[in-house]
């Protein structure tokens, strides 16, 4: 329920951004509309060859981020983009799963209801309005925030009853009774696949292990026990408190004027509750490192690794970003990927990443192996992140990455969505306006001193929380590290 549109948060995304040379396009694109995709600038330059930069970095879109409040106590983000007759606007409010108390998905379910039910019409009118206007509305929610967002064409003909009806949905659902109990029944039958797929199960377990009595420690759908019990009448005061104008980040892009900005913002948290913005979530304690298995029917192996990370206000998060690229984080090229993958043939892939979030989000490290050598597989990756953070990137590597970020961070400006996701990003985590510029020229200054020493200051290699899940079976040895694996994975990984 809480991906229902493929949402990628922006910001917290940049870490997947990979640069598929310079023809490439970001896959994972929110709230995109044949209209607004297939529609052109006036005039578009053709698209320069790699000879031409002459080995530089290709230039990248330089945002005038316009900044106020509403009288309701909600900050806005705006940004021109005249080039497209259309607008994208992002509410992003602190009503993640760490928000459900002792209602885990309450969130989740909350945020599922807004577009099943308004005064007058029900959840196929709602949608068949949005596509009359050429409009597109999606929502989402995560452990730190839930989002609905709306897409529309400028005309005032059809913008002025996209965002009425938009109004409606967000600031007024009527939470229906036969919608809630469909889609309790949905979650349920998910709780049931749930049950057959290990990864989904180790992840659960990881952060329940990770997280302890923390609000971040529950899945963000819920569990079998909770959902059930969740009333309407819960839903609505659950929308009351966090989905309040103080409790909400606006981001807006497109074809406006600052006036009609102000307008659409105005209109926005006017039609939300009244009320402030929740408390800060507690600090994590840290975890108790150790292993922990969940026994399960395979032929691989999940394993993963975690310890407590960063916030997103962190000081050393250019240098750890930078760092977890070169250890697990940009794909092929990377420490864990030459020596688990490339020299030993263990898994198809293994990543690694920092999520920062609101409080300290974790670190993992995550892959399939073979079952009868996940042992030492296990063993491998803790001794390539100890001799990292012992020795630190060499200097190619370090230059290596820099060359990659500053290739594919103008992806991350590429479209409306891709800058909306970015502002909400800002906005959600208090950034400043002037953080994509920061970031780069920061990345671009380390040195392999101060990468070294900011991994080494957030990671430990003796405080991993791991959870394996697959059969218990005899080990073997693993293979020695060879250019040419003798024993590649030969077919889809099996659960």
């Amino acid at each position: 329920m809480s991906d229902r549109n493929g949402l990628r948060y922006g910001l917290l995304g940049l870490a997947l951004i990979v640069l598929l040379g310079l023809l490439g396009f970001i896959a994972d694109r929110p709230n995109s509309s044949a209209t607004a995709e297939t529609a052109a600038p006036p005039s578009t330059p053709g698209l320069e060859s790699l000879a031409e930069l002459n080995g530089n970095a290709p230039g990248r879109r330089r945002l005038e981020i316009q900044s106020w409040k509403t009288t309701e106590g909600t900050r806005v983000l705006f940004v021109a983009a005249p080039e497209l007759p259309m607008f994208d606007l992002r509410l992003t409010f602190a009503a993640g799963s760490s928000q459900d108390g002792d209602l885990p998905g309450l969130a989740t379910l909350t945020n599922a209801m807004l577009n099943e039910g308004v005064a007058g019409k029900d959840v196929t009118a709602i949608a068949e309005g949005f596509e009359s206007l050429g409009a597109e509305f999606g929502n989402g929610a995560y452990r730190d925030m839930a989002i609905a967002s709306l897409r529309s064409l400028t005309k005032p003909e059809l913008r002025t009853p996209a965002l009425e009806l938009f109004t409606q949905v967000v600031g007024a659902p009527d939470f229906p009774e036969d919608a809630l109990a469909r889609i309790k029944n949905q979650m349920l039958a998910g709780f049931q696949y749930q049950k057959q797929n290990p990864g989904r199960l180790a992840g659960l377990e990881l952060f329940e292990q990770l997280y302890g009595q923390h609000p971040y420690a529950h899945p963000s759908d819920g569990t079998e026990a909770s959902i059930p019990g969740i009333t309407v009448d819960q839903l609505r005061a659950f929308h009351r408190k966090a989905y309040a104008a103080g409790n909400l980040v606006i981001a807006l892009v497109g074809d406006l004027s600052r006036a009609e900005a102000e307008a659409i913002a105005n209109q926005v948290s006017r039609a939300l509750p009244k009320g402030p913005a929740l408390p800060k979530l507690p600090e994590p304690a840290a975890p108790k490192a150790g292993v922990h298995h969940i026994e399960f029917p395979s032929k691989q192996t999940h394993l993963m690794l975690a310890q407590l990370g960063i916030d997103r206000n962190e000081p050393d998060y250019a240098a750890l970003y930078i760092g977890n690229q070169i250890l697990g984080g940009g794909g092929f090229g990377t420490r864990l990927m030459d020596e688990v993958r490339e020299k030993r043939g263990l898994t198809y892939g293994i990543s690694s990443g920092f999520t920062a979030m609101q409080v300290k989000g974790p670190f993992m490290i995550g892959l399939q192996t073979r079952a009868e050598m996940s042992q030492g597989t296990l063993a491998l990756i803790q001794d390539i992140v100890r001799r990292y953070l012992a020795e630190g990137p060499t200097r190619k590597e370090l230059e290596d990455a820099k060359r990659e970020i500053a290739g594919s961070f103008p992806l991350s400006t590429a479209s409306n969505a891709d800058i909306v996701g970015q502002l909400g990003a800002i906005g959600f985590y208090d950034l400043p306006l002037t953080y994509l510029e920061d970031f780069m020229t920061q990345v671009q200054a380390l040195d392999v001193a101060q990468v070294k020493a900011a991994m080494a200051r957030h990671l430990d290699p003796d405080q991993f929380v791991i959870v394996t899940a697959g059969p218990t079976v005899s080990q073997q040895d693993l293979p020695p590290p060879t250019d040419k694996p003798a024993d590649l994975p030969s077919g889809v990984p099996e659960h």
